[in-house]
């Protein structure tokens, strides 16, 4: 089943186009990578599916309905939830208050109670740290709570944009892996991600964007092993 789809989008900056005619979709239970250069279009496209930015033309579909011109915080309660770039957690409340902000849409109490303690299965640092202040926290554990605020709203489609940004590469394999095992736990995923080995690697299917627009795609193991893709992305002559 399509989860999200997007047809022709075109958005703009003033007069600058930064995305060009974009069409794809993201199939229900898949991981989808994005990659490409810094400018290429990744975080305005991600911005523009969570509702912070507006295509100038074309269409957004999620569940089979238009939610091209609906509000950023209605989608939310749809079904789609970003861990944006940069993290964007609340430095100065805790990681329990960080996580309840993440939930602000939902009254039902007993599920509210199961995904925090899926929240605190995924990331046990963070189950730890409950009374923390975000901002005391080092960039792989406020990478952690930034996903888990996300996971606080129950989303059928997780944006991640950079997870991997700035962090030591023992919290880059371990957020992959947690990544990996949210999408098993049967939640969509659409990844935003420079370390292009990474992404293509636990892709279903991936997307290679250039000055706003694709240029390549296929599954993760074609664009792995493709020799353009390997000189351009991953350093491999």
């Amino acid at each position: 089943m399509t989860l999200l789809e997007l047809k022709n989008v075109d958005v703009f900056y003033g007069r600058i186009q930064a995305i060009r005619g974009m069409s794809f979709k993201v199939e229900e239970g898949e991981i989808v990578s994005l990659i490409g250069a810094n400018g290429a279009g990744k975080t305005t496209t991600m911005k523009t599916i969570s509702g912070l930015l507006n295509p100038s033309s074309g269409s957004i579909t999620f569940e089979g309905q238009d939610v091209t011109k609906v509000k950023a915080h209605i989608r939310v309660v749809r079904g789609i939830s970003q861990a944006p770039e940069g993290r964007g957690i609340f430095p100065g409340m805790t990681v329990m208050e960080n996580l309840d902000m993440g939930a602000f849409g939902r009254a039902d109490k007993s599920g509210l109670e199961q995904d925090l303690e899926r929240v605190f299965d995924l990331f046990p640092r963070l189950k730890e740290r409950q009374k923390q202040f975000g901002g005391t926290m080092s960039g792989g554990e406020q990478q952690m709570l930034s996903i888990g605020r996300a996971l606080m709203s129950s989303p059928k489609l997780l944006l991640l944009d950079e997870p991997s940004m700035g962090l030591a590469p023992q919290f880059i394999r371990q957020i992959f892996s947690i990544i990996t095992e949210i999408n098993k736990q049967g939640t969509t995923i659409l990844l935003v991600e420079q370390n292009a080995n990474q992404a293509l690697a636990r892709a279903h299917r991936a997307f290679v964007l250039e000055t706003g627009e694709i240029t390549h795609s296929g599954t993760g193991k074609e664009l792995l092993s493709n020799p353009a893709i390997k000189e351009a992305y991953l350093g491999v002559a």
